[in-house]
């Protein structure tokens, strides 16, 4: 795969009808002279939900498989089609922690790359923050109850996010979280 201006997707062969002229267009889109194909590499649409406790403790899972597998993110993942960015992040809880979340408010929103089986895939990363459930004191008593999803989600862990030096000692799996966690800082 041949890396142009910093995207390493590309096609030699129209999808379409074989030919060797497609034509990629400032990463935008790929168009083939011979039969009219066009195919807009459009961004992909991701959530990520910031669940804390009242000591600024922050559930994140650890990674069970690439990209990243072993660093760790917050609960999240793409957005399905005919899916909200509300539906998602709550199926993305359900799925990955096993749990139903509350009170789920939009946070913000980051650009991202992930890195996928050699496509890079430009995503928007949109991030919610969700209520600790009230009959938990700490993350920690809430990871407790948790289920991990098999192949997705390695197991959980708490990190105390209360300054940008926080922030910056978690090994994160994408920079979108490190944006993300900087601006729930602010709020």
């Amino acid at each position: 795969m041949t890396k142009i201006n910093g995207l390493k997707n590309d096609f030699k062969l129209c999808p379409m009808c074989g030919s060797t002229r497609i034509e990629n267009h400032e990463n935008r889109k790929w168009m083939c002279p011979e039969c009219g194909f066009d195919l807009y590499n459009n961004v992909a649409t991701a959530v990520g939900i910031i669940i804390c406790d009242k000591y600024n403790n922050v559930l994140f899972e650890v990674r069970a498989k690439d990209p990243r597998k072993g660093y760790y993110a917050v609960p999240g993942g793409f957005v399905d089609f005919g899916e909200t960015l509300e539906e998602a992040a709550a199926r993305e809880c359900r799925e990955e922690i096993g749990v139903t979340v509350d009170g789920v408010k939009f946070l913000c929103s980051a650009p991202n790359t992930y890195e996928y089986k050699n496509i890079e895939y430009k995503t928007c990363d949109v991030f919610f923050t969700a209520e600790l459930p009230p009959q938990f004191d700490t993350i920690d008593d809430f990871i407790k109850k948790l289920t991990p999803e098999p192949g997705e989600v390695q197991s959980f862990a708490s990190f105390r996010v209360e300054t940008l030096e926080d922030i910056e000692k978690i090994p994160l799996a994408f920079e979108s979280a490190r944006i993300t966690l900087k601006k729930f800082l602010e709020k």
